[in-house]
Protein backbone atom coordinates (compact mmCIF):
# COMPACT_ATOMS: atom_id res chain seq x y z
CA UNK A 1 0.00 0.00 0.00
CA UNK A 2 1.23 3.42 -0.98
CA UNK A 3 1.85 6.00 2.60
CA UNK A 4 2.06 9.55 0.87
CA UNK A 5 -1.18 11.58 1.10
CA UNK A 6 0.35 13.24 -2.48
CA UNK A 7 -0.25 9.78 -4.62
CA UNK A 8 -3.44 7.52 -5.12
CA UNK A 9 -3.65 4.62 -2.73
CA UNK A 10 -3.37 1.14 -3.71
CA UNK A 11 -5.11 -1.36 -2.34
CA UNK A 12 -3.41 -4.83 -1.75
CA UNK A 13 -6.29 -7.90 -2.31
CA UNK A 14 -7.45 -8.70 1.13
CA UNK A 15 -7.13 -12.58 2.43
CA UNK A 16 -9.57 -14.26 4.26
CA UNK A 17 -13.44 -14.22 4.56
CA UNK A 18 -14.70 -10.09 5.08
CA UNK A 19 -14.83 -8.81 8.91
CA UNK A 20 -18.23 -8.22 10.35
CA UNK A 21 -16.93 -5.57 12.64
CA UNK A 22 -15.57 -1.80 11.61
CA UNK A 23 -12.38 -2.11 11.10
CA UNK A 24 -10.36 0.87 11.07
CA UNK A 25 -6.73 1.35 10.43
CA UNK A 26 -4.30 4.57 10.25
CA UNK A 27 -2.00 3.88 7.53
CA UNK A 28 -0.36 7.87 8.50
CA UNK A 29 -1.46 9.48 11.33
CA UNK A 30 -1.77 13.61 11.02
CA UNK A 31 -1.00 15.82 13.06
CA UNK A 32 -3.96 18.42 12.41
CA UNK A 33 -6.86 19.35 13.42
CA UNK A 34 -8.86 16.27 14.70
CA UNK A 35 -12.46 15.37 12.95
CA UNK A 36 -15.47 15.20 15.26
CA UNK A 37 -18.39 13.68 14.52
CA UNK A 38 -20.07 16.90 13.83
CA UNK A 39 -17.76 17.99 11.08
CA UNK A 40 -17.43 18.90 7.18
CA UNK A 41 -14.51 16.69 6.17
CA UNK A 42 -12.13 17.61 3.46
CA UNK A 43 -10.97 14.08 1.60
CA UNK A 44 -9.57 12.20 -1.00
CA UNK A 45 -10.54 8.77 -1.04
CA UNK A 46 -10.76 5.54 -2.70
CA UNK A 47 -13.43 2.98 -2.34
CA UNK A 48 -12.94 -0.92 -3.17
CA UNK A 49 -15.07 -4.02 -3.30
CA UNK A 50 -13.61 -6.31 -0.37
CA UNK A 51 -14.38 -9.37 -2.46
CA UNK A 52 -13.38 -8.32 -6.04
CA UNK A 53 -11.27 -5.37 -5.24
CA UNK A 54 -12.09 -3.67 -8.11
CA UNK A 55 -12.42 -0.04 -7.79
CA UNK A 56 -15.88 1.41 -7.57
CA UNK A 57 -15.16 5.12 -6.79
CA UNK A 58 -12.22 7.47 -6.17
CA UNK A 59 -11.94 11.74 -5.62
CA UNK A 60 -8.59 10.60 -7.25
CA UNK A 61 -10.29 9.85 -10.21
CA UNK A 62 -11.73 12.59 -10.56
CA UNK A 63 -9.31 14.86 -9.85
CA UNK A 64 -10.18 16.65 -6.90
CA UNK A 65 -10.87 16.43 -3.24
CA UNK A 66 -14.46 16.64 -1.87
CA UNK A 67 -15.78 17.68 1.12
CA UNK A 68 -18.92 15.76 3.08
CA UNK A 69 -20.50 17.17 6.33
CA UNK A 70 -19.64 13.35 8.26
CA UNK A 71 -23.47 13.19 9.30
CA UNK A 72 -24.75 12.52 5.60
CA UNK A 73 -21.74 9.54 5.04
CA UNK A 74 -22.10 5.72 5.61
CA UNK A 75 -22.56 4.74 9.22
CA UNK A 76 -18.77 3.05 8.72
CA UNK A 77 -17.72 6.71 7.91
CA UNK A 78 -19.94 8.12 10.46
CA UNK A 79 -17.81 5.94 13.20
CA UNK A 80 -14.69 5.39 11.60
CA UNK A 81 -13.28 9.18 10.85
CA UNK A 82 -14.20 10.93 14.00
CA UNK A 83 -10.83 10.98 16.27
CA UNK A 84 -8.66 11.16 12.74
CA UNK A 85 -6.34 14.00 12.39
CA UNK A 86 -5.64 16.39 9.25
CA UNK A 87 -2.21 14.55 7.73
CA UNK A 88 -4.20 11.33 8.27
CA UNK A 89 -4.68 8.36 6.34
CA UNK A 90 -6.57 6.04 7.52
CA UNK A 91 -8.08 2.65 5.85
CA UNK A 92 -11.80 1.92 6.57
CA UNK A 93 -12.94 -1.93 5.65
CA UNK A 94 -16.81 -1.57 6.23
CA UNK A 95 -19.26 -4.87 6.35
CA UNK A 96 -22.51 -4.27 4.99
CA UNK A 97 -24.25 -3.05 7.98
CA UNK A 98 -22.26 0.07 8.41
CA UNK A 99 -22.43 0.41 4.38
CA UNK A 100 -25.41 -0.06 2.09
CA UNK A 101 -27.58 -2.76 3.43
CA UNK A 102 -27.69 -6.05 2.91
CA UNK A 103 -27.74 -8.18 -0.52
CA UNK A 104 -30.88 -6.95 -2.11
CA UNK A 105 -30.92 -3.41 -1.26
CA UNK A 106 -31.51 -0.23 -3.31
CA UNK A 107 -27.86 0.17 -3.53
CA UNK A 108 -25.15 -1.26 -6.33
CA UNK A 109 -23.08 -1.60 -3.32
CA UNK A 110 -25.86 -3.73 -1.19
CA UNK A 111 -24.22 -6.88 0.17
CA UNK A 112 -20.94 -5.87 -0.22
CA UNK A 113 -18.00 -5.34 2.28
CA UNK A 114 -15.95 -2.18 1.01
CA UNK A 115 -12.80 -0.94 1.95
CA UNK A 116 -12.02 2.66 2.05
CA UNK A 117 -8.27 4.99 2.13
CA UNK A 118 -9.10 8.31 3.39
CA UNK A 119 -7.07 10.96 3.07
CA UNK A 120 -7.87 13.59 5.86
CA UNK A 121 -7.07 17.09 4.15
CA UNK A 122 -9.04 19.17 6.36
CA UNK A 123 -12.14 19.67 8.69
CA UNK A 124 -14.56 22.45 9.45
Amino acid sequence: MTESQNTKPEIDAPEGPAPTELEVVDLIVGDGDEAQASSTVNVHYLGVSYDSGDEFDSSWSRGESINFPLRNLIAGWQEGIPGMKVGGRRKLTVPPSLAYGAAGGNHPLSGQTLIFVIDLLGVK
